[in-house]
Formats: C-alpha cells, structure tokens, sequence
C-alpha cells in the first residue's frame, strides 16, 4: 500500500539526485524508486518540517502579541516562502507536513470530544447543528455551480463555514482529488473563513445584544454561526461563563461533524471512481483515529493531561500544516481567482447565521 509519505519522497526524490546532497540540479534520467529506511526519511524531510515549524513558530508569537488568527498569519508568512517550495532541499518536508502532519493534526482533534457533551446539549441544539452544516454543504454546491466554480470548492468552502473554519477545510481538502487549482483553494477557504469568523466574532456580540438574547441563547448562536473553535471560546466568555460553557460545547458538536462529512465525501468519492477504473479509493485512515479518540475520551480512557496534550500537539500539527500549504501557493494564484469564491463563502457564512438565529429565536 501506497502511503501518502512514500509519495511525496519519492516525488522529490525525482526532482533532485538524491536525498543526501539535493543541490538543486535537475536529474537527467529516470530515477529509480526505493523505499527509503526511516534515517534516510527523516533527513530528507526535516529542512522542509522545519522551515514549517518555524513560520508556525513565529505565527503563534504574534497571533499571542496582537490578538489575531495564527492560521492567516501562518498562511501569509509560508506564501512569503514560496520558493522554497519550487526547488531544493524543502521540498519532501513541505509535502510531508502538508499531507502528513496535516492529518495527524485532524485525528487529534477527537480527543476534545465526548459523547456525553454531544448528549448533554438536547436535541434542538444537535439538531441545529446537523441541519446548518448538511444546509450549508448544499447551498455551497449549489452556489459554486450557480457562479461556474467546482463542484470540489463548493464542498470544500461548505464544510469550512459549517464545521469548524480552517481545520475543517484542511480536513475535507485531504480526501478531495487533487488538481492544479486544489491547493490553491484550500489556500482561498482558510484565508476568507478566517477573516470571515474574525469579523462575525467582532459583529455577533452587538447583534447579540441588540436581540436580547439570554445567556443560553447567545451561546447556542456563538456556537452555532462563528467558524473558528478558539474564537467561539473567545466570543462566548466575552460575555459569560454560561455563554461560553455552552458555545464551546455547541462548536465541538460542530467539530464532531467532521468524522461524519469527510466519512462520506471519501465513500463517494471513492464509489465514483471505483464505477470508473475498477480501482477502489483508500478510506483515510485518520478518520478512525479521530473516532477512536472520541470513544476513548467518551470512556473517560483518556487522562485530562493526555485529552490537554492532544489538544496542544492538534493545534501546533494545524499550524505548521497550514504554514507548508503556504509554501506551496503564491499570492498571484489566490487574485486570480476572482470575486466568487468569497461571494461564495460569505453567502454560506449569511446563510448558517440565519439559520442558526431562527432556530434560537422560535425553537429554544
């Protein structure tokens, strides 16, 4: 079995002469592929991981110092490095922390998860967070057809309104077939859900306040609208204790989604593509990572300091992830794609806001 790893070296092992030197000279005739031992894995990775680590190093000092998303900031300085992505000694670990650390990012997640909070919230809550993520996934498919983007967009912009920002965008973008234009929309999703969930964090406690609504209430709507889980927290406590215990509980709900949303592109994905070469995709594995967290952390298997490392180590996985995705973009790619793709985004974004407000407003 192909593993996502073993790709990306022996891609980079094909544009340099080896992982020993990898001077940056172009090779001049077929490259015969060989499993590399772990020794020679880790050497040929570690320049690239580490240019990541670092920009994700140097975003989360900031993102502390003025109080912004560390994601747009590791998005910006990591398309600021973009060459390093076109040539040399980089390469292979740009790719492993894109595909690999990413993953292992996501499957972490599920160890801030319990089934005992799912249940706790009751089932008009569960049920406002099935419809808005399900609703949003179709009205992004139905927006990106509607303004001639793809299909994968749709799904893709969808799910990162509706699930939980950039990580789920990350998330979904690691089933998706990969094209020239892919990378270059996961780029798009993060950067707009980014900018749009730190706007709706600034807007939604005035709109909050001039609806009147209760403490319960308001968290249900925090919960239930604002994309990224750190400024759900942030928004939520801003106003109380009760706010923020029950915003941060309706958004890992949100988060829960993931498991269920990604499970299913990637089974049609893969049926689709089974229908047209007889060759059956490979269910991520990660996603049975993420589930058993969440039945171990259920079973209260999980001590507090491994659910609190877990939690940690995900966060830093995200970052420098999303640092090795910026690497592999250029600021020329994300103008040219236009007005749409944030039309898209922001319409998804009015869309789960009014939603989740009616449900709060008629049905709690």
């Amino acid at each position: 079995m192909v593993r996502d790893i073993d790709t990306d070296a022996a891609s980079a092992h094909e544009m340099f002469q080896s992982f020993e030197g990898m001077e940056g000279l172009p090779v001049t005739g077929p490259v015969r592929r060989r499993p590399l031992s772990l020794e020679a894995f880790a050497r040929s990775v570690y320049p690239g991981v580490l240019v990541a680590l670092t920009i994700a190093l140097a975003a989360s000092w900031l993102s502390q110092h003025y109080n912004a998303p560390v994601m747009l900031f590791a998005l910006l300085f990591g398309m600021t490095f973009h060459f390093l992505h076109e040539e040399g000694r980089c390469v292979a670990g740009i790719e492993f922390a894109s595909k690999a650390i990413l993953r292992t990012g996501v499957a972490l997640l599920g160890a801030r998860i319990t089934v005992e909070q799912i249940i706790a919230l009751g089932p008009v809550p569960i049920a406002m967070v099935v419809a808005g993520v399900t609703t949003t996934l179709l009205v992004g498919l139905l927006l990106a057809r509607m303004l001639g983007l793809s299909r994968s967009f749709g799904v893709l912009s969808g799910g990162s309104v509706g699930i939980c920002g950039a990580s789920a965008a990350l998330a979904i973008a690691s089933v998706l077939p990969k094209t020239k234009e892919s990378e270059r929309d996961v780029i798009l999703a993060v950067v707009v859900v980014t900018t749009l969930s730190t706007i709706a964090m600034i807007l939604y406690p005035m709109l909050v306040t001039a609806i009147g609504l209760d403490h319960q209430r308001a968290g249900l709507f925090r919960g239930g609208t604002i994309h990224d889980v750190a400024q759900v927290v942030g928004a939520g406590y801003m106003i109380s204790p009760q706010t923020g215990d029950v915003a941060t509980y309706v958004k890992l709900l949100r988060v829960a989604m993931l498991l269920p949303v990604v499970l299913t592109i990637a089974l049609v994905l893969s049926r689709g593509r089974a229908g047209q070469s007889g060759a059956r995709v490979p269910m991520p594995l990660f996603l049975f990572g993420f589930a058993a967290l969440v039945a171990l952390n259920s079973l209260h298997l999980l001590p507090r300091p491994a659910v609190d490392a877990a939690g940690e180590i995900s966060r830093w996985c995200l970052v420098v992830a999303i640092a090795a995705l910026g690497m592999k973009t250029t600021f020329k790619a994300l103008i040219a794609a236009g007005w749409r793709p944030v039309a898209v985004m922001g319409l998804e974004t009015l869309w789960i806001g009014g939603l989740v407000l009616a449900v709060v407003e008629w049905l709690t």
